[in-house]
């Protein structure tokens, strides 16, 4: 079983920029994929960004260059750091996590994970 916290979640004007973190506890081969996914009010649930156990980063086309995905194994902790932030980047950013992807390119996919946070709000105004 893994649990995921995330934290780092604020307001912030256009353009700026914040550091989303992910704690994750448990099981360690069940979170060797985790990913970022943000679920804005009225809309589904979309993947942001992914890491795999071996590095390997994917990202939504609508963040590429704008937005970090890392990990820190010794702290089993995910991040996402979020710069030129725009009000579509408004929504509750969620840490999901699984053992395995068996298609990498399927990593946006809500229903590839079985590990979720609760969230963390990010609110960006003009």
């Amino acid at each position: 079983q893994v649990q995921l916290v995330e934290s780092g979640g604020g307001s912030v004007q256009v353009g700026g920029s914040l550091r989303l973190s992910c704690e994750a506890s448990g099981d360690p081969y069940s979170r060797r994929f985790m990913a970022w996914f943000r679920q804005a009010p009225g809309k589904e649930r979309e993947g942001v960004a992914a890491i795999a156990s071996d590095g390997s980063k994917r990202y939504a086309e609508s963040v590429q260059g704008r937005f970090t995905i890392s990990k820190d194994n010794a702290k089993n902790t995910l991040y996402l750091q979020m710069n030129s932030l725009t009000p579509e980047d408004t929504a509750m950013y969620y840490c999901a996590a699984d053992a395995y992807i068996a298609y990498l390119g399927n990593w946006y996919l809500k229903y590839e994970y079985k590990s979720w946070g609760q969230g963390t709000q990010v609110t960006v105004s003009s």
